[in-house]
């Protein structure tokens, strides 16, 4: 009787050995972590400061209180917050090699990274939505988009990715994780936490391949025939400075959603999540440090509105000084 109280003891132990878990991160560059530490610290500031500009000049000048420069400033907040999930703990890496997150703070991380991934999917096709009206539809424009329904859309896709999100980490959460605990990543990928699972994950691994491939294939479906139908339009138009002026407007969100598209789609519309553990390290820096910190360079660059606003706010704090 004591042989079988002391097997389910130990069975129990063994559920629930798993205190926290160690990030592998770049081990092959672990040597030259004080400046992989500064390069990342100074993309990750940049990324911040450029998105912080966008959201400030958006709000400070009443020309761009519209659809397009509201769902555009949303973007870049969701921007700021997606990559503040994970690299100051990847600078905390590169600084001390302190690889160690807790338990709770790897599924909280994973959770935010997947739920603000997610909104910034969904307002990416909100974006495309809203030029897709303003171009083929510009008569109806005013009276479908405004800005109560760039409200309520900003609204709806944080509402849909909590939900979808919340009950998959909830899921994996409650899997069973008795060893080995290193992720090969820089940050806790779901993926890698489900495959460290000791428990039964064929039906967690579906779950999450079908959800992801719903994330990223919903929106970039509504994307290409949005831009589809764009193009159709703009060739017809009768004047040249038109054409050229709508496609300036869509360009930018194009080379921002060629950048995210490519390499989600790499990372995670594959069916088995072990086959891309050690592949998709690279691809997700892109997403994480090199996409956020070209936004902002991308979309201020080629538009001309932005460009006005910045000249006015910075001519009205010289005035003010």
């Amino acid at each position: 009787m004591r042989v079988r109280e002391t097997e389910i003891t130990m069975g129990v132990k063994n559920e629930s050995t798993i205190q926290e878990f160690i990030l592998e991160a770049f081990p092959a560059v672990q040597p030259l972590g004080k400046l992989l530490f500064l390069v990342h610290l100074l993309a990750y500031l940049a990324s911040i400061m450029g998105n912080m500009v966008i959201i400030i000049i958006t709000w400070a000048d009443h020309h761009l209180q519209m659809p397009m420069y509201v769902l555009l400033s949303a973007s870049s907040f969701c921007e700021c917050c997606f990559i503040t999930t994970v690299i100051p703990k990847l600078l905390s890496i590169f600084l001390s090699g302190r690889q160690t997150i807790l338990f709770s703070a790897c599924f909280t991380q994973t959770f935010f990274f997947l739920f603000l991934g997610a909104v910034i999917f969904f307002l990416m096709a909100v974006m495309s939505l809203d030029r897709y009206l303003a171009i083929c539809k510009p008569l109806h424009y005013a009276s479908i988009m405004n800005l109560r329904v760039s409200f309520l859309l900003i609204f709806l896709c944080y509402s849909l990715s909590f939900i979808f999100f919340s009950g998959m980490i909830l899921r994996v959460s409650q899997l069973s994780f008795c060893g080995p605990n290193i992720i090969s990543h820089f940050f806790c990928d779901l993926g890698s936490l489900i495959h460290l699972s000791c428990s039964d994950t064929r039906s967690v691994e579906i779950h999450f391949f079908f959800l992801t491939s719903f994330v990223i294939l919903l929106p970039l479906i509504i994307t290409i025939i949005a831009y589809s139908n764009i193009v159709v339009t703009v060739l017809q138009l009768p004047s040249t400075k038109e054409r050229q002026k709508a496609f300036s407007t869509c360009s930018s969100h194009l080379i921002v959603l060629s950048l995210m598209y490519g390499s989600c789609v790499f990372i995670y519309l594959k069916p088995k999540q072990v086959n891309r553990l050690d592949s998709n390290k690279e691809a997700a820096l892109v997403n994480t440090v090199v996409t956020p910190l070209l936004n902002p360079v991308i979309y201020t660059l080629r538009n001309k509105q932005v460009h006005q606003a910045l000249r006015d706010t910075l001519s009205r704090v010289r005035l003010q000084k």
